[in-house]
């Protein structure tokens, strides 16, 4: 009987990582190190790094943020491989992975509002048809109320009068998964989630599954904010029939407040620093001493930290980067 751990195995796929902006506004200084810790990450092992403009939020992107956010990071000495991809040109590829997924019996249309979501939350609940559990979705609770209602997409519409949504029909309530920085995490999902809006368009956590695939992405470095859509856009993967890249969750950037930047916290943007006269390696710099890897007067350019780049000594806190202490640092 033949062995099975001396049958062939696939060789191992290239490295390939991206940074992902969304031009919903402008790079701040969160933007900055979560970008520069992934270019450090593939830059340093050899491996290709692309740029996806994740441009698909509607009436939230600004054509001149596109263009802002491509000379900022060139500015910040983050360079990339091949041609920028625009998302919206993408559209096709994942209006074709969402009708995969409802025929397939994965996804279902919903006809609820926001608002009506909101109000179901906020009433008594009573169990659900078929002892379904309650659902989450983005942090609101959801009742499960259109999860087998609706046979298909027509008979939703005319139902409501409005155009459905897509949710993914959540199966098992955890995926579990390693990520690189954080270690072995529980993967838990709330319940079903949306993969196509209202209006049509492909919600972020099914674009970026379908073009992360398409680009042959094997490493995803970005903030810890995100670290909750990881098991769902598992769950997609595996639904899809791709192979996930593996992730990693590095801490925020966040104001002294403990909360997230944000216009509360003052102009933490690239383009404010570069008005004060700040130069792009004195602010790497400081980006880099944040993460362990330069004193906190340094300057540098992101070529000059690939030599001892390590993922494992970045500090497992968040960086306070309000706007007033960073300038003094400065």
């Amino acid at each position: 009987m033949a062995d099975p751990s001396s049958s062939p195995q696939p060789p191992p796929r290239p490295l390939v990582g991206r940074l992902a902006p969304s031009p919903t506004g402008v790079l701040h200084l969160g933007n900055v190190r979560s970008f520069l810790l992934a270019w450090l990450s593939i830059r340093s092992r050899g491996g290709t790094l692309l740029l996806r403009i994740e441009d698909i939020d509607g009436p939230r992107i600004r054509p001149e943020w596109i263009d802002r956010t491509i000379e900022d990071l060139q500015w910040l000495g983050l360079d990339w491989d091949g041609e920028p991809l625009l998302q919206s040109s993408r559209r096709e590829a994942h209006e074709a992975a969402a009708r995969h997924l409802l025929e397939g019996g994965e996804a279902y249309p919903c006809i609820c509002t926001r608002r009506e979501v909101e109000e179901a939350a906020s009433a008594p609940h009573e169990p659900l048809a078929g002892g379904g559990p309650l659902l989450a979705s983005d942090g609101i609770l959801y009742p499960g109320t259109c999860r087998g209602l609706h046979p298909d997409l027509e008979a939703a519409r005319r139902a409501s009068g409005r155009e459905p949504a897509l949710r993914f029909r959540v199966r098992d309530g955890a995926v579990p998964f390693t990520d690189l920085f954080l270690g072995e995490q529980p993967g838990l999902i709330a319940g079903d989630f949306v993969i196509r809006k209202r209006d049509g368009g492909a919600a972020y956590q099914l674009a970026v599954v379908v073009d992360d695939a398409a680009q042959g992405v094997t490493e995803v470095l970005r903030a810890d904010d995100l670290l909750p859509s990881t098991p769902r856009q598992l769950l997609l993967h595996q639904a899809l029939g791709l192979t996930p890249p593996a992730y990693a969750h590095v801490p925020l950037v966040v104001g002294v407040d403990g909360r997230r930047l944000a216009k509360r916290h003052g102009d933490t943007s690239v383009a404010h620093f570069r008005r004060e006269g700040i130069s792009a390696p004195r602010l790497i710099g400081w980006v880099a001493s944040t993460c362990g890897l330069a004193p906190s007067d340094a300057e540098a350019s992101p070529s000059d930290l690939l030599r001892d780049f390590d993922l494992a000594r970045l500090p497992r806190d968040p960086v306070v980067g309000e706007n007033p202490p960073l300038r003094d640092s400065l």
